[in-house]
């Protein structure tokens, strides 16, 4: 195989990058879908991070791990939204600092 131009520091760096802004989405912001983005963000984050470390690696192990986070990104993202849509259905916004409780 050839080795690629592409270093794994460059991979590991960006996926740095991306975990620090989802951190700051979800620290900042009170919107319940951005926090929810930011989550997803951070989620890709780390499937970059197992996949940069499996093609420096050459091990399938890491798109194993990717593919069980993929899953539960999606379980997340389902249940998540399921959850946001309840919560503007019941109080009419999706302001965390409003939404205190899943008491009505």
């Amino acid at each position: 195989m050839q080795p690629s131009p592409v270093d794994i520091q460059h991979y590991l760096l960006l996926a740095a990058l991306l975990f620090c802004i989802g951190v700051f989405g979800v620290l900042v912001r009170r919107n319940a879908l951005v926090v929810f983005m930011s989550i997803e963000l951070m989620l890709n984050a780390a499937n970059l991070t197992f996949l940069a470390f499996a093609r420096d690696r050459l091990d399938d192990a890491g798109h194993l791990a990717a593919l069980f986070v993929i899953a539960v990104a999606a379980a997340e993202a389902a249940i998540g939204l399921a959850i946001i849509i309840a919560m503007f259905r019941n109080r009419g916004t999706v302001n965390m600092e409003d939404i205190r409780t899943m008491k009505y």
